[in-house]
């Protein structure tokens, strides 16, 4: 998978080279770029945003860089890209797009800041890119590079050979196998600690038990914290 970033923050992206996504990245299962908006202006201020029209608080992403950065990346992709945009007004990001995305050779990420990009950006995108508009959650971040950081994580961890063991996506949360529903909880030793004890169940051996316990104990926390994925 090639992952391409366009940021006024490229230092973000440090993080990508840390953990299980970092050694992906070591592996060459994933390749990524990390573009600076600033390096497609042309002023002396590597300015990237102005006054929006019709007024208002807040400052604008000008289309001129954001062009210029795409079709950069346009130019050296063999296919038509995913094109991400984090934004507080996108379709909320789940585990099913996170499984999608993670069968996409190619996803740009722009990271817009301020009051966003200016919208004729993602309308001439959508002839090129398949654009996709995400919102990680109902409330509003500074910039698009944190939002993509969550989302890129969730979809590398997916590829074949990030993880160590992939059975340990099969029982998480918002996972197929576990019919959507929110992951029961775990433990590990020791079996008791500072006067709590592990239930017992899971320290009987008995496997048909142990299933039917962590099912129930996933189907009542869902029920307690996201009733909405009960259906």
């Amino acid at each position: 998978m090639r992952l391409d970033l366009i940021t006024i923050f490229p230092e973000y992206f440090a993080a990508l080279q840390l953990s299980l996504i970092g050694k992906a990245i070591t592996d060459d299962l994933v390749q990524v770029g990390v573009r600076d908006l600033r390096d497609y202006t042309h002023d002396v201020h590597r300015s990237v945003d102005d006054t929006p029209y019709g007024g208002g608080a807040g400052m604008v992403m000008k289309p001129e860089p954001w062009g210029e950065a795409l079709d950069a990346v346009l130019a050296e992709a063999p296919q038509r890209p995913v094109l991400v945009v984090p934004s507080p007004s996108g379709v909320p990001f789940n585990q099913g797009i996170a499984e999608e995305l993670s069968h996409q050779s190619h996803i740009v990420f722009a990271c817009g800041r301020y009051e966003g990009i200016d919208h004729r950006v993602i309308e001439w995108a959508k002839q090129r890119f398949d654009v996709r508009e995400l919102s990680l959650g109902d409330y509003v971040l500074n910039g698009g590079e944190v939002a993509a950081l969550a989302m890129i994580e969730a979809v590398v961890r997916l590829l074949p050979g990030v993880l160590g063991n992939p059975d340990s996506l099969v029982e998480e949360s918002y996972a197929v196998a576990t019919d959507g529903l929110l992951e029961y909880p775990v433990y590990t030793k020791p079996a008791s600690w500072r006067g709590l004890d592990v239930p017992e169940v899971l320290l009987s051996g008995h496997h048909g038990k142990v299933a039917q316990w962590r099912a129930e104990q996933s189907r009542n926390l869902t029920a307690a914290r996201r009733p909405d994925l009960l259906g």
